[in-house]
């Protein structure tokens, strides 16, 4: 059981996909390599609001839930070239080169989303 990302009418390139466990791991790193720190956050045990990051393209990325919902083609469109960005960034190990390979993924899923204008749907 996991989470699988598609694009609503499909796609047909690689669709990301994680554990719920690994995609929480990616979170996290993602975030860090952001400077956020998501045990501070609402919604992962935190307090802080999410409002201080408003300008962090990331953040529909991050305070999304996990096994359900969407992201539109706009919010695609913002977030794909900072994950692009961060996946970079992550550490150079063999423990996040899946993250990395599924991070690549859902980039490139999102610019297909924000191209066709059709929501990444998280199933």
């Amino acid at each position: 059981m996991g989470l699988d990302f598609d694009v609503a009418g499909g796609y047909k390139g690689e669709c990301a996909r994680w554990g719920y466990s690994g995609f929480n791991r990616f979170r996290r790193a993602i975030a860090s390599a952001a400077g956020i720190n998501l045990d501070s956050m609402y919604g992962f045990n935190g307090s802080e609001s999410w409002d201080k990051f408003k300008d962090e393209p990331l953040v529909p990325l991050l305070n999304h839930s996990d096994c359900d919902g969407e992201l539109t083609p706009e919010e695609c469109a913002k977030v794909a070239p900072r994950l692009k960005e961060l996946l970079a960034k992550l550490p150079d190990t063999p423990a996040y080169d899946y993250d990395r390979c599924q991070g690549a993924h859902l980039v490139a899923m999102m610019e297909h989303s924000a191209k066709v204008g059709k929501p990444i749907i998280f199933c």
